[in-house]
């Protein structure tokens, strides 16, 4: 007769989980006991549960299947609440699991117990404590089909130690079987759409993240060749993944951050198709408070009903798949434009192709202006990334004022499936991201560009990329502030900030010594402040078998405004 936690291993086997992403405590030994005998989960320890988490986000994302987490009860999942956050902010099909107390000890209100459950329920998808044996591996599967059904989210479950051990000879091992999520959206509604934007007179594509996380990138391409029109990518607030090639001429890049600036950059259109994205959500407020013009007919196809509608009022919803949407309404245009109609297509997708090479000339001139700054500007900073960038790279960022989406900006990212930005914003992500991804597609090199504060929340991550040898390289690009709080502050207005004076904003007397840090927990470092050093050392990192971080002193300027995209 299994035990409780011997049916979880059997279920996640049989389901195709590799990875047990973990830091355990009294309460969750049942699972690693088990694991002693059975080797078909690797489990990933964790020094701190803020990687632990991390690490399976970024599996997750990669894969697109399950990262399975299991945290010491309370005390633990505190740790890993902000990730826990970003998961729900990304949709990460996370099932978390953390040990309860045994249930015989409830009444007793024992050390380490908590109501697991009501602290993570508003930020899953389902969240729930199993009382008995009987229900765990139905309640395993569920939390699966939970998470990975869209809009696909993390869940919580808490195991009470007794009931991980408990034996039962009528368990139900099976494997879960994910329904098939891809729903068309109604074909009347599709040509409603297809009329809508064959009458615009300068429509424009606003994509996001569930764009790449469907595999719909390729029909959105097909969609804005035809139409020829441009497609803005989310603002940083929710830029996680690409979801247009960075190289293509319809790219406009990304939203800025704040409501007049994206106001100002969609005056000139009168229609946006919005796909696979919130519809905003901004971060600081600012007057006109409304993103979004008025004048603009909306159309906006998810497979999120909560997002449709939700901030700005849509003409045409289309709920369901993204990928199938987008190729049933290429199919309705191609079937139903006429030759005027694509002879004014092409015009307008010159138009703005032109518009955008420009751009990226200028910013060219501008990375090459500021390459003899010392220290590295951010912008020559990235100017010297984007040189040594293999095609098939994966980059995770965490470093918002640093990037700025420079890397989309110049063209530099070959395979857009390969971009991890921070969409929840709660710092310590980026460094076990990196190991997580890397876990995902061990064949692509992976780059995690992070800034310095950012590292420190999770800078325990290090110690389990030496241990497991996982070949990362990290950039950590150091101002020793945090400097979007300096920017924030300046965009409130507040009188010191406004001179320059700043309170509990930089890490420096002393300077944290991250290659000194790095080199503790096993993992080669080097302090890097030429340009072409950092080339040289890039360039050998794709092929090394082992972990590597570079620490780049870069300017501390700090601007008032973070201009982001171009």
């Amino acid at each position: 007769m299994p035990t409780g936690i011997e049916a979880v291993i059997e279920i996640l086997a049989g389901s195709g989980v590799r990875y047990v992403f973990g830091n355990p405590g009294t309460t969750e030994l049942p699972l690693n006991d088990a694991l002693v005998a059975d080797r078909r989960l690797r489990y990933v320890l964790g020094l701190q549960e803020v990687p632990v988490m991390a690490m399976a986000d970024g599996y997750a994302m990669a894969s697109g299947q399950i990262g399975f987490v299991n945290l010491h009860i309370s005390c633990g999942l505190g740790n890993a609440m902000g990730m826990l956050y970003n998961a729900l902010r990304e949709g990460t099909p996370l099932v978390v699991t953390a040990g309860q107390q045994d249930r015989r000890l409830a009444f007793e209100e024992p050390i380490l117990g908590g109501d697991m459950v009501s602290v993570t329920r508003p930020w899953t998808k389902w969240s729930y404590e199993v009382q008995r044996v009987q229900d765990l591996p139905n309640a395993l599967r569920r939390a699966m089909q939970a998470a990975l059904t869209p809009p696909t989210g993390p869940v919580f479950l808490s195991l009470p130690i007794d009931v991980q051990r408990e034996r039962c000879d009528q368990l139900d091992l099976s494997p879960v079987q994910i329904p098939d999520p891809g729903v068309r959206p109604p074909r009347e509604a599709l040509e409603k759409a297809a009329v809508l934007l064959r009458s615009a007179r300068n429509p424009v594509i606003l994509a996001g993240s569930r764009i790449t996380e469907r595999g719909a990138m390729p029909p959105l391409v097909q969609l804005a060749d035809m139409l020829g029109v441009p497609v803005y990518s989310e603002p940083g607030t929710t830029h996680g993944r690409l979801a247009f090639p960075c190289d293509h001429e319809l790219n406009a890049q990304g939203l800025p951050l704040w409501s007049p600036e994206i106001g100002a950059r969609l005056a000139e259109f009168d229609v946006a198709f919005v796909v696979g994205m919130d519809l905003f959500r901004q971060y600081v407020y600012h007057e006109p408070s409304r993103a979004l013009p008025e004048s603009i007919r909306v159309i906006h196809l998810d497979e999120d009903s909560w997002q449709i509608g939700k901030n700005y009022p849509c003409e045409i919803g289309l709920l369901g798949n993204c990928r199938a949407g987008l190729e049933e309404l290429v199919e309705i245009l191609d079937q139903t434009m006429t030759p005027d109609e694509r002879t004014g297509c092409a015009g307008r997708r010159a138009v703005h192709a032109a518009r955008h090479r420009e751009a990226r000339d200028q910013l060219r001139r501008q990375v090459e202006q500021q390459r003899a700054q010392r220290p590295l500007s951010p912008l020559a900073l990235m100017g010297t990334v984007a040189g040594v960038l293999p095609k098939n790279i994966a980059v995770i960022e965490e470093a918002v004022t640093t990037t700025n989406t420079t890397l989309e900006r110049l063209g530099a990212i070959g395979n857009g499936t390969g971009y991890f930005g921070h969409r929840g914003w709660a710092l310590g992500w980026g460094l076990g991201v990196t190991l997580g991804v890397k876990l995902a597609w061990p064949e692509r090199p992976v780059l995690g560009i992070l800034g310095e504060g950012a590292a420190m929340y999770g800078i325990q991550g290090l110690w389990s990329a030496a241990r497991y040898q996982i070949p990362v390289t990290y950039l950590i690009c150091n101002n020793a502030q945090y400097q979007i709080l300096k920017i924030g502050a300046k965009g409130l207005g507040l009188p010191h900030a406004l001179r320059d004076q700043y309170e509990g904003l930089d890490l420096s007397g002393p300077e944290i010594d991250l290659v000194a840090m790095a080199r503790a927990m096993g993992v080669e470092a080097h302090r890097v402040g030429e340009p072409d050093e950092l080339a040289d050392h890039l360039q050998r990192a794709w092929t090394r078998t082992a972990p590597l971080l570079l620490d780049v002193p870069i300017a501390q300027t700090t601007q008032s405004r973070l201009q982001y995209g171009s």
